[in-house]
C-alpha cells in the first residue's frame, strides 16, 4: 500500500490543488494532505479554518484525509507511514524552487520519495497569492474555488479581518 502525503499551507485552497489531490489518489492507495502551520507566516485564514477548507473542498465521500501539521513534510511523511510527497507544479518557473526541497527532503528522508504533479492547463496561472489580491481588488473568483471556500473568503472580507497568525 503506497501513503502520499500532499503538504501545502492551502490558504486558500483552489481548484488547482483540488486537481493534484484528485489525481494523486489515482495513482495512490492513501493520500494525507497535510495543512502547514508555519508561525513565521501570516495567514488569511487559521490552520483550522483552511483543514476545514479543504475538507469541504473534496468531493462529497472522499477518503483522502486531511490534517495540520508544523514542520518538515518529510515529518509528516514518516508521521503517515507515506513513502511519497506530492508537490504540484503549474509552470517551469515552480520546478526551481520544488526541485531543491526534492532534493533537501531526499537528504534528509532517502526512503521518501517527490513527485511532481503538473495541474490540468486551466489552472496553471492560478496560485493563492493571486486568488487572494484579485479577490481583495473585487476580481470575480467563484470559477477558481469550490462555493464554501467563495464563501469563507466573502465572509472573511464582510468581518474586515486582518490575516491571522499561527499560534505554535
Amino acid at each position: 500500500m503506497t501513503a502520499a502525503v500532499y503538504p501545502g499551507s492551502f490558504d486558500p485552497i483552489h481548484r488547482g490543488h483540488l486537481d493534484v489531490i484528485e489525481r494523486a489518489r489515482e495513482i495512490f492507495d492513501r493520500v494525507v494532505v497535510g495543512v502547514l502551520e508555519n508561525p513565521a507566516k501570516a495567514y488569511l485564514f487559521s490552520a483550522e479554518e483552511r483543514v476545514e477548507l479543504v475538507r469541504r473542498s473534496l468531493p462529497p465521500g472522499s477518503d483522502v484525509r486531511v490534517r495540520r501539521f508544523s514542520g518538515l513534510a518529510v515529518g509528516l511523511a514518516a508521521d503517515e507511514g507515506a513513502t511519497v510527497i506530492v508537490r504540484g507544479l503549474r509552470q517551469i518557473s515552480d520546478l526551481d524552487q520544488e526541485f531543491q526541497m526534492a532534493l533537501m527532503n531526499r537528504r534528509l528522508a532517502p526512503r521518501v520519495h517527490t513527485v511532481f504533479l503538473t495541474t490540468a492547463f486551466a489552472n496553471v496561472y492560478l496560485s493563492s497569492s493571486l486568488l487572494k489580491e484579485v479577490f481583495a481588488l473585487g476580481g470575480a473568483i467563484d470559477e477558481m474555488v469550490t462555493p464554501s471556500v467563495a464563501a469563507a473568503l466573502r465572509a472573511r472580507r464582510s468581518a474586515s479581518v486582518a490575516p491571522v497568525a499561527t499560534t505554535g
